[in-house]
């Protein structure tokens, strides 16, 4: 047995090879658009992370506001709702007395209400670090640099909860 040949078909295109093209060379410059400069008149943010158990805060600090604090796209009064949760999170504020000079965006995501007090508070305090290194005695003296670590522990098998184990029973 031969083995059978294709024939080419004649109406098919045939490829085209493709040839190293040559880069074309002109002799009128070529205008590249500048990058905007940055003005040292602009808002200036400084930006930080604060972290307490399950909740995640970002601070935006803003340099020369008008001191308003917002959480969550809502003023701090509406966002948290009691004096301890608002005392809690302005504190690094109110400590080194920059509570006018900054104005503080914040987005709390998880966690619980008081968590994410707790974070706003670590997140503000970093911020205010990064801002002026002064503030870091103050702050850390007061214990709000210091993240605080302790989380929910998980359930064990066998038992009801972390450590609850079930009620013995003798019968």
């Amino acid at each position: 047995m031969t083995p059978r040949t294709k024939k080419p078909d004649p109406t098919a295109k045939k490829p085209v090879k493709k040839s190293a093209a040559k880069p074309v060379v002109s002799d009128t410059p070529v205008e590249v658009a500048p990058k905007p400069a940055k003005t040292a008149t602009g808002p200036r943010y400084i930006f930080a992370i604060g972290r307490r158990k399950t909740a995640v805060a970002t601070v935006k600090l803003t340099e020369g506001g008008d001191g308003s604090f917002v959480v969550n796209k809502k003023p701090l009064a509406i966002y948290f709702p009691t004096l301890h949760l608002q005392k809690y999170a302005t504190d690094p504020l109110e400590l080194t007395g920059m509570s006018k000079k900054y104005s503080v965006v914040a987005d709390a995501r998880g966690g619980g209400i008081n968590s994410q007090a707790q974070a706003v508070a670590l997140g503000l305090s970093r911020a205010l670090v990064m801002a002026d290194q002064g503030q870091r005695l103050v702050l850390k003296k007061e214990g709000l640099l210091s993240r605080d670590s302790r989380k929910k522990e998980r359930k064990k098998p066998g038992l009801k909860r972390a450590r609850r184990a079930p009620q013995w029973q003798k019968r």
